[in-house]
């Protein structure tokens, strides 16, 4: 049992950036640092071996075998998931992927 090494990429750096600009935008500058701050610490969660997400049901992340993983109800983090790294792959709004 180890834990294994975690690559985000470019692209969801951006999109977690964005929320946290809007964020930031209604005048909350706080809170979209504490946004930032508890996103990324949940994502160094990931790493654990023993636990395996269930596969993406959004269709585009179907065909690139993404997995999937709930953030605070409103977000899903997509990643692929090797025997020695996770990559994180896209960050997204869930009712974004409804629609």
């Amino acid at each position: 049992m180890g834990k294994r090494k975690i690559t985000i990429l470019d692209r969801t750096v951006e999109e977690i950036a964005s929320i946290a600009y809007y964020i930031e935008s209604k005048g909350m500058p706080k809170t979209a640092k504490l946004f930032v701050a508890d996103v990324f610490e949940f994502i160094e969660t990931l790493n654990d071996e023993r636990i395996i997400h269930k596969p993406c049901k959004y269709f585009l992340w179907q065909i690139h075998d993404y997995r999937c993983v709930n953030y605070k109800k409103k977000f899903v983090i997509a990643y692929l998931d090797n025997e020695e790294e996770i990559i994180i792959c896209d960050f997204a709004a869930q009712k974004i992927l409804k629609g």
